[in-house]
């Protein structure tokens, strides 16, 4: 298949495929001419780029991608996702203290609504 059609299949675009076949993170691509082949290989390869940026993985963090296949690619990948699950962790632990944070404002602005001149509403 041309480039248009595995952009259609995997909901992308050509000039998105072209840098993912730049940085290769679709390994060779074989051309017909000046057209580039792909195959079912590439849909695969192409979903999992998808799947991986929309949980936050940037290209760059994706360059062990099209060797998959191996031990060290899969170790690769574990890697990566270990990573990401802890800097996810990390977030969720500071919106956690910010969301603590902004209750304890709220419950503030509260009681100087019910009692304007409390100290700390004077403040």
């Amino acid at each position: 298949m041309r480039i248009g059609e595995l952009a259609r299949r995997t909901g992308t675009t050509p000039k998105a495929l072209r840098l993912y076949e730049a940085r290769g993170l679709l390994g060779t691509v074989a051309r017909a001419g000046s057209y580039r082949q792909y195959g079912e290989q590439d849909v695969v390869q192409v979903q999992l780029i998808r799947q991986a940026q929309a949980l936050g993985f940037r290209l760059s963090q994706l360059d062990g991608l099209n060797a998959l296949h191996t031990p060290a690619g899969w170790t690769h990948i574990a890697t990566l996702v270990a990573t990401r699950r802890a800097a996810v962790a990390r977030e969720l632990e500071r919106l956690q203290a910010l969301a603590h944070e902004l209750a304890t404002l709220e419950a503030q602005l509260h009681t100087c609504d019910s009692h304007p001149l409390h100290l700390p509403c004077a403040a």
